[in-house]
Parts: C-alpha cells; structure tokens; sequence
C-alpha cells in the first residue's frame, strides 16, 4: 500500500492524499491551493494521478483549502462517492458554488483586461454548473457509523472539533489478507470551545495523517482572546473608528456571533454600552452557512443545546444584521457611525473584505483584527507583517489603523492540543505524517513527538509517494529519475539554460531600447525567476507520466 502526498506538503493548503493499493484507490480530501500567486497557480496543474480512477473520496470537512478542487476532480473524469458527514455535505454545497461563482467571476475581470490588451482569454477554474455536478456525488453519512466504502475499505468519522461537521477519519484497508489502519485527522480542532464538540482521541492506528498548522506555538488563552476583542470594539467605537474583521465565513464567524450574544447576554453594564453598537455579517456565503449551523444543532456542544433549550438563538443578538445586497454592502463604508464588520474572505484574498479595508485601512480611528490564520503570500499576512501599504484595486492604501491578532479563536489547536491528541494513542503507530503546515511549524513538532513519546514521524516536505511495505518515502524529484535517465535530465537542464540566455538578451535589449525603463535591478530579478523556474520544471518533472503517476505538465 503506498500514500501519495499531493497536497498540503509545502503550505497549509491545498489537502490532498492519495491511498492506494491491490484493487483500491482512495483520495484523502481534494483542496484549492491559497495564497501566493505561485500557491494559486497549482490549482490549475493536472492532478498527480488519473481522477476516473479513484474508487471514491473521503472529504474531512467543508473548508475550500480542503474541498475546493472536487469540481475540478469531477470535471476531470471522477464519479465514485464522497464520504463526508451530513453538516459537512450541507456546507459543502454553500462553499461550492461561493467558489464556482468567483472563479467565473475572476475569469471575468481578467478577460476584459485581456480584450483590451489584446492577449487571449483565460477559462475559469470551473464555473458554478461544475460545482453544481459535483454536488450530486456527495454521500453524507453519521459520526460514529461504520461505512463498507468497498470490499477492501472501511471507514468511520470521528468528531475533529474544527467547523460543524469536521472529522477524523479511521480507514481500515486490507491487502493481501492484512488489514492497515490509518488516521487521517483533517484539521484538529481546540477542546472546550463554544458550538463545537471536543475533538475525539484515537487509541490505535498503523498510520497517521496529521495536521500541523500551529505545530510550532500556543495560542493565547481563549478568555483572553474574548476579553480582548471586548476592549477593542469599545475603545474603537468610542473613538469613533469601525472594527474590521476578516472572518473565515465558516466556523470563526458564527464563533465570534456566538460571544458577542454571550455579551448581551452575561454582562448588563456592557450591554448597554453595545446597544448603540451594530454589528454586521456582511457575507452571503458566511449567512448562508449561519442558517446550515442552525439546522444542525445535532452535533453541538451541551453548552450551545442549553442554550437553544432555554429558548435563546445563540446565533443572533439584537444589534446584529446580515448584509444581503452588494448595495447593503457599500452602504457600510458611507456611513460614518461606529460599528463591526465580519467579512470574508478571512486571509483578504476575495470577497468583500477587501473594499471594508480599503475604506477602513487608512483610518486610524479603525481597527483591523485578525482571527484565523494567515498563510504566506496572502494580504493578510503581510498586513500582520507590519507592512506600511498595500495595494487594494490599483490604489496605494496607507495602514494606519491598530492591527490585532487574536490566535485565541483559531479553530486550529496549537501545538500543546496536537501533542494532546498525540497522547491518546495507546500504542505508537508505525509512523506519523505531518503535512498541512509551513516547514518550521512541521519540523518542530515532529521534534515535540519524538521528545515527548518517541513515535517516528515523517515531516512531508513536497509532493512524494510512502511505500508502506517498504517503508521508505520518495520525493517527486527522485520519482521523476525513476522514469527519466540522468541524459535526459542533462538534456532539458541544457535546453532551458538556452532559454534563459536568450531571454537575458531580450531584456538587455530591450532595457536599452526603451531608454533604460527597465532598471539592471528589474533585469536581474526576472532573470533570477527563470533560473528559479529551471529548477522547479526539473523537480516537477514537467511532461513525465507513467503508469502509476502522472505529473503536472
């Protein structure tokens, strides 16, 4: 039995692992890659295998980093099943066809820059009918139900605590008369956090996918993070500023609706202070998955159903408004009065968050607070990176305004949950594979495991394949020699050396025929890129395909 490592290798997104053997190919999540440009380039890649081959999918929840490529799996030849559980399925739909509708309208926008420049139109990644079709293979199924997925292939989803309807997943394979367990985590969520459910312990597993996302840190205290978030929507307010929230619209937003109710609830002398306060989703996809929390109040926590028994919505307080209409949506930032704004997209990558910070980042009366995580190349890690500007629809933007980040409310554990949930297993597995996490959160937990219980990890590093019987890991690069010979490698390197020279020359040339608009400094970093792309093309193993594998061409 062999894992093929696709996704959510390099970064935090991305999810995507393949599971195969004797007569069974199954596929671990299928996610959108986020951030960079780079980061967003590999969603159009070809995927590292054949989707009409793929038995059947199991989805561990609805977050687009995990999901957001099904369409385009669809699209490409998939037709088994996708297992995920009933809230994730309904969540699922919402984020879907949010995503299919960007998508087109991206590809929009690009299109109408292109017919003026003359350049030929782009395709969008898939459209809001593709994500439609793909909805008809989703298979929901309970927690704690044993599922026969195939002869060869069991399965049973475990609460993961992250979002409504996030799992672990325990996948019993047999090949050759021998059955392998493995875990598959999805993203492990924090304990005792409002709506959700504990993330469940698993007590044995050969194998184990694991997240690790906040594997190098701790979280500040939740309480603390709440009390802080408090003070700053009422010194804002005060002063007259908007507080600014780029909310993921599933999970964070109706975590953050939930404590504010708490609020109103709990302490009078606040409540009075808020009541002259508004406060605003200002998400459609984020309403819509409010409304799926609500129809799945099965799977809360005790504290969130005594709530609901008491007769209170834990997800809706009086000052408390969802936007609908793009009008709705500009009305925010022309009036002056002091309020709160949960918008998604919540790394500012889409979405109307980005027009709230245009008008809000410049202000320093305003407030801009983070509470989710910010992958590389996003805008909202280079806003907490402290830069000075940013560039929102053409224009220059000055950040002024006090900048938060409250880790308290990240629906990721940190590194002292992970290692929690490391402990539950009561024997050590054969190995441990780290994946969805940059290099230095991996790295230093897999140092934390192997210091705290001795158990072998793998820190995945780049697309590559684990031979389970073998037990060795190969990276794509070193795949890609077992395909094409070193002349051949020798050959390509030489060809794209020739690319590159020539390149060089067009450069220089035309940094001295227009009269020196291209500076030396600008030459040298285009040229340094190619040289980057040499080597990626070299390690991608660019037009290689075999049997077993095919890479992105």
């Amino acid at each position: 039995m062999k894992i093929k490592f696709c996704g959510a290798a390099e970064s935090v997104t991305g999810s995507c692992h393949l599971i195969s053997g004797d007569g069974f190919n199954v596929l671990l999540d299928c996610g959108q890659f986020q951030g960079s440009k780079a980061q967003e380039a590999l969603n159009y890649d070809d995927f590292p295998f054949n989707p009409a081959d793929i038995d059947f999918m199991v989805l561990s929840h609805a977050h687009v980093d995990h999901c957001g490529r099904i369409p385009l799996l669809v699209k490409r030849g998939f037709r088994g099943k996708i297992y995920c559980t009933d809230a994730t399925a309904d969540l699922t739909r919402v984020m879907l066809l949010d995503s299919g509708y960007i998508h087109e309208k991206e590809a929009e926008w690009k299109n109408r820059k292109a017919e003026r420049a003359g350049r030929s139109f782009v395709a969008p990644l898939y459209t809001v009918r593709d994500a439609e079709d793909s909805l008809r293979y989703l298979a929901p199924v309970m927690y704690d139900q044993l599922v026969e997925a195939s002869e060869k292939i069991k399965l049973v989803f475990n609460d993961a605590g992250h979002i409504l309807g996030s799992a672990i997943t325990e996948l019993w394979a047999e090949e050759d008369g021998r059955v392998t367990k493995l875990v598959f985590t999805g993203d492990i969520g924090v304990i005792d956090r409002p709506i959700l459910r504990n993330p469940k312990q698993i007590k044995k597993a050969d194998y184990v996918i694991m997240e690790s996302t906040y594997g190098d840190r701790a979280h500040e205290q939740n309480s603390r993070s709440i009390t802080r978030l408090k003070d700053i929507v009422l010194d804002t307010t005060r002063r007259g500023g908007t507080v600014v929230i780029p909310s993921f619209a599933v999970g964070r937003t109706q975590e953050l609706i939930f404590e504010f109710n708490r609020l109103y609830e709990n302490d009078e002398a606040i409540r009075r202070e808020l009541d002259s306060i508004m406060f605003y989703v200002d998400s459609p996809m984020a309403t819509a998955a409010t409304d799926v929390f609500r129809r799945n109040a099965q799977v809360f926590d005790e504290e969130t159903r005594n709530y609901i028994l008491k007769g209170d919505n834990p997800l809706d307080f009086k000052n408390l408004r969802f936007t609908r209409t793009s009008e709705e949506s500009k009305g925010l930032n022309s009036d002056d009065s002091p309020k709160v704004i949960l918008s998604a997209s919540g790394m500012c990558e889409a979405g109307r968050i980005r027009h709230h910070l245009k008008h809000n980042l410049w202000n320093k009366n305003s407030s801009i607070v983070f509470v989710g995580y910010q992958a590389q190349g996003t805008l909202g890690r280079a806003i907490l990176d402290g830069a000075k500007s940013v560039n929102l629809f053409g224009e220059e933007i000055q950040v002024n305004a006090e900048i938060y980040n409250l880790e308290g409310f990240s629906g990721h554990a940190d590194r002292s949950g992970l290692l929690d949930w490391v402990s539950g297993l009561r024997q050590a597995p054969e190995r441990i594979f780290l994946v969805h996490g940059e290099a230095k959160a991996k790295e230093a937990l897999a140092e934390s495991i192997k210091r705290s219980f001795g158990y072998e990890t793998c820190v995945i590093k780049e697309m590559s394949e684990f031979d389970l019987d073998k037990g060795e890991v190969m990276t794509r690069t070193e795949l890609l020699q077992n395909f094409v010979g070193s002349e051949q490698l020798d050959s390509v390197r030489e060809k794209l050396a020739d690319i590159h020279g020539e390149l060089e020359k067009i450069l220089y040339n035309t940094h001295l025929a227009f009269g020196g608009e291209l500076s030396p400094e600008r030459i040298l970093q285009i040229s340094g890129a190619v040289s980057a792309l040499e080597r990626d093309t070299i390690n991608l193993g660019s037009v290689v395909t075999s049997e077993n594998m095919a890479f992105p061409s």
